[in-house]
């Protein structure tokens, strides 16, 4: 495929498609590259690695976003952050010897499966929420507390299957440099469903770390001249204006919905991924 051309109409359709991933990535803490690397690859017909490098400094753009619209609320669980960023950094970094050993889309072929399993867990698991109403329940070295609107109190969460966390982390990690996306599609619904940790929470604390990530990668892609810096900054602009009406909708929407929502949109993301393939 051939470098795509910066030109006045494509920069207005990446900034609308950037407002739509941004809504969508800080509503559920996936980064908007989920949704952007499928729609500059196969709408926009962007070669992939044009796609991911546009898509990371999104990511970025998510993150910053979200991590200081939630500093002052205590969602962001730092100590587990940190840690699994780790984990994370290590299958980033990783990611280039995957991509030597595996052909793409055998690695896209089995994200498809992943993501579509993972769907069904998240559906399984609609009503359950990991909070204890007790605020003087001990949150125990890696837990925590924060102010959650629809019980209208502070509840505690205790962190769960810590090895599963730090294997999806580094999971994550890999996928995110070889795909373009924010790793917070695999984290996120990881640490809800197996890990006790609560959606808001590891949304927020998802969006934390991507940036991290993202970093990386997206200085790698600008080194190789992938990175087309006029649609970039129309993607970022985008990410960002949607990525406040994301929170501001996600802190008043039941979390039974943002498990649906994010259902449906591991389905959608795991039949495109199985197209790209």
């Amino acid at each position: 495929m051939a470098m795509p051309v910066a030109t006045p109409e494509l920069a207005l359709i990446i900034f609308i498609a950037g407002v739509l991933s941004g809504i969508l990535g800080a509503l559920l803490g996936l980064g908007g590259g989920i949704f952007l690397v499928p729609f500059l690859n196969l709408v926009l017909k962007f070669p992939l690695t044009v796609a991911a490098a546009i898509s990371l400094t999104t990511v970025i753009a998510t993150s910053s976003t979200v991590s200081a619209g939630r500093a002052g609320k205590q969602l962001i669980n730092m100590r587990l952050g940190m840690l699994l960023e780790v984990a994370t950094a290590a299958g980033s970094v990783l990611g280039g010897l995957t991509a030597l050993v595996l052909r793409q889309s055998v690695l896209q072929k089995t994200f498809s499966v992943v993501a579509g399993a993972v769907a069904v867990i998240m559906l399984t698991r609609l009503q359950r929420r990991n909070v204890i109403l007790d605020p003087a329940a001990d949150p125990g070295l890696l837990g925590g507390r924060y102010f959650e609107q629809e019980s209208g109190a502070i509840v505690t969460y205790r962190v769960k299957r810590l090895p599963v966390a730090i294997t999806a982390s580094f999971l994550a990690g890999n996928i995110s440099s070889l795909l373009g996306i924010g790793g917070g599609i695999i984290k996120v619904p990881v640490l809800n469903a197996w890990c006790g940790v609560p959606l808001r929470a590891a949304a927020a604390t998802s969006a934390f770390m991507i940036g991290v990530t993202a970093t990386a990668g997206a200085v790698i892609y600008y080194g190789h001249g992938q990175l087309i810096p006029t649609l970039a900054a129309a993607a970022v602009l985008g990410v960002q204006l949607g990525s406040w009406g994301g929170m501001r909708f996600g802190q008043r929407a039941p979390a039974s919905w943002l498990k649906l929502l994010m259902a449906v949109v591991l389905f959608i993301v795991s039949i495109m991924m199985y197209m790209r393939s």
